[in-house]
């Protein structure tokens, strides 16, 4: 699985996989082990991870969630001991210890509780799309 194949819906919680389009919009499946699956039409806010940003200040302006998750993955290898309901400066500090040139101004703490709810799912669900990135980064060293 990879960051392009999972979703997320405005006004749903939680992530799904894509299954596979429909004339008016994309089938969804939880990732949970329920496994349900849903008609999401043209008209839902589907956002797909790969094409999701976090705000920063540097020259670029934004780093990948993709890359975010790696950090996370490479600095806690599936346990930040963080969770939704974390305390809002223990979410920041989270944060800037990963990513310190995040936008403080534009990324707020419900973007910070919904990067750790995403992470923990999917370190949860399926661990290995987190190991596609340590391929891909022993191959960008070589």
């Amino acid at each position: 699985m990879d960051f392009s194949e999972i979703a997320s819906i405005s006004g749903k919680g939680g992530l799904f996989r894509l299954v596979s389009p429909t004339r008016s919009g994309v089938i969804l499946e939880t990732l949970d082990e329920a496994k349900k699956k849903m008609v999401v039409s043209g008209q839902g806010k589907v956002s797909i991870l790969s094409d999701i940003s976090i705000y920063t200040t540097d020259e670029e302006g934004a780093r990948p969630l993709k890359e975010v998750m790696g950090k996370i993955h490479a600095e806690f290898n599936g346990d930040t001991d963080l969770s939704s309901s974390s305390a809002p400066d223990e979410l920041k500090s989270f944060l800037k210890f990963i990513l310190p040139e995040y936008d403080e101004d534009r990324v707020y703490v419900s973007d910070i509780k919904k990067l750790v709810t995403w992470y923990n799912l999917l370190a949860q669900t399926c661990p290995e799309i987190f190991e596609g990135k340590k391929e891909d980064e022993k191959k960008s060293k070589a």
